[in-house]
């Protein structure tokens, strides 16, 4: 029989440990933010092979069984309830010294959104519950047997293997969180539709396997010498982000230019239906996210999605094979020639509407220029001059992280292109990084998303850096097939490290470089890939 004693012990330790549990979880919601809450997903990266995750979730469990089973024994003899007592307090802090470790355990952190708090209510409730009726279900069973060691040990250790399950737990309770976030998300979704459609601006779809923000950011700048200019924000491309600036921004604009972003069959038909786009820029079609569509042909076929519903297309130099979508093509008289690229930036003829211009920028990498070209085909298309777009050009600032330099202590040239690189960004930035004039490093874990290409995408970026003064390659998941690719083309095995993290990469970076040295950030992957 269950006494109120009981009742009331297994709440308390329900309540306490449950925020425990919630706790030491922040990593796990991490990766479930990374994963676009994706429940399958979260759980599938945790318990596959060489989950180093998961492993440190083994561990926490497995060292507080020991440790609650050692204090249930040896302070029962106090008493079973300060067994009880004991063994918990040992519990939280185990749980504490894992929060410690765990603290930089994520290189991209928990955003704490509105949708992370409510998820973590309602994870912290699932917890409860569970603890609360495991408890007394221990408690009658210790009960049944009536030993005061078995008291203790069955009121502590089943406790310590709910870390083990904590991922299942959480993908659960982020599936009963739709309840509320579904017809949260359609509210929310329906609000911007409904200022998108009020609104009498040109609206601009912008996707492509690579360049999409760096172009809506060219573009942005260039429009706004004439017009007013509503872009989406950062690397926002999916309907919830673009619904995000819809509706805390509004539509006080000439013109809105939507980055749309897609994974699977369907994002951008989806994309479309609200923001109904009658300009669509296409800036390139590459192997990038062949892991989620399956073959060059459905990304292909995705892209032109957006070409098909627009009335007017400006298609980057590897987007030609959307010329079969049907739609109306403009802007096809337009490019970058002549590019000449150094380490202080990029000058080149613009080509457009018939007129040659000469257009030097800080911007580094002929990427720049061909991406600068699009913007400037995008903007003589809504009406700017082509004079009026060079010039513009030579004043458009860069996108973080993409290629991007910075100054390093002592000297030292940092060029950041840490933003999800792809086979032909990855190639022009190691192109860019060999225009310097000292000794020339390169750190990377390695490109991702390329499906049956992977292995040999990474080979081949490993045959790239053959001729560099360093390698270091960064992580497990996919250095074996660089480091494969750069011996086979004849690397030098002592310019060549792997490291399992970026700080311990930056560690050598510091003892070794000097002034005039130049070290290039290649793809740095969030956590969900390492």
């Amino acid at each position: 029989m269950i006494s109120t004693e009981m009742y009331l012990t297994s709440a308390a330790y329900a309540l306490i440990l449950g925020l425990a549990l919630v706790s030491v979880s922040a990593p796990l919601l991490g990766i479930l933010q990374q994963e676009g809450y994706s429940g399958r997903a979260l759980v599938g990266w945790l318990y596959r092979k060489k989950g180093e995750m998961f492993k440190r979730y083994a561990l926490l469990s497995l060292c507080s069984a020991l440790l609650m089973a050692l204090f249930a024994l040896v302070f029962s003899f106090a008493g079973v309830w300060v067994g009880v007592l004991a063994a918990h307090c040992a519990y939280l802090g185990m749980c504490a010294v894992f929060l410690y470790a765990m603290r930089s355990a994520l290189k991209v952190p928990l955003k704490k959104t509105p949708r992370v708090m409510r998820l973590a209510v309602v994870f912290y409730v699932v917890l409860f519950a569970l603890y609360f009726g495991l408890s007394l279900g221990m408690g009658a069973t210790s009960s049944a047997i009536g030993h005061p060691l078995a008291h203790a040990l069955l009121r502590t250790v089943p406790f310590s293997l709910l870390p083990l399950i904590l991922p299942v737990l959480l993908a659960f309770s982020n599936l009963l969180a739709q309840a509320y976030e579904i017809p949260h998300a359609k509210k929310f979704l329906t609000l911007a539709k409904g200022k998108l459609d009020a609104s009498a601006c040109v609206k601009v779809g912008i996707t492509g396997s690579f360049a999409k923000t760096s172009v809506k950011h060219f573009a942005a700048q260039i429009l706004s010498e004439k017009f007013r200019v509503l872009a989406t924000p950062a690397s926002y491309n999916t309907p919830l982000g673009i619904a995000k600036c819809v509706n805390e921004e509004g539509i006080d604009a000439d013109i809105f230019l939507a980055e749309m972003g897609a994974r699977k069959r369907g994002d951008i038909a989806e994309l479309c239906d609200m923001v109904c786009p009658s300009v669509a820029v296409v800036t390139g079609i590459c192997p990038q996210h062949l892991e989620s569509f399956g073959s060059l042909n459905a990304i292909v076929e995705e892209k032109g999605v957006l070409a098909a519903r627009a009335e007017k297309v400006v298609l980057g130099a590897t987007a030609q094979e959307l010329d079969r979508a049907g739609a109306m093509l403009e802007g096809r008289d337009f490019a970058a020639e002549n590019i000449v690229c150094d380490e202080k930036g990029t000058s080149f003829e613009l080509v457009l509407g018939g007129e040659h211009i000469p257009v030097s920028t800080t911007l580094l990498g002929r990427h720049a220029a061909e991406d600068l070209a699009l913007a400037g085909a995008l903007a003589h298309l809504l009406g700017m001059t082509p004079s009026g777009i060079a010039a513009a050009m030579e004043r458009v600032k860069g996108v973080p992280h993409r290629l991007q330099l910075l100054g390093g202590a002592g000297g030292v040239h940092i060029l950041d292109d840490s933003y999800n690189s792809n086979v032909l960004g990855a190639h022009d930035a190691l192109q860019t990084l060999r225009l310097f004039a000292g000794r020339k490093y390169v750190v990377t874990p390695g490109l991702v998303e390329l499906g049956e290409l992977e292995e040999k995408a990474n080979a081949q970026l490993g045959a790239d850096m053959v001729g560099l003064d360093g390698v270091i390659l960064v992580g497990e998941t996919l250095v074996l097939a660089v480091r494969q690719g750069y011996l086979d083309a004849g690397g030098d095995d002592k310019k060549l490290r792997i490291v399992p993290t970026l700080q311990r990469a930056q560690e050598l970076l510091a003892a070794e470089l000097g002034a005039g040295d130049c070290v290039l950030f290649l793809n740095d992957l969030p956590d969900k890939y390492l």
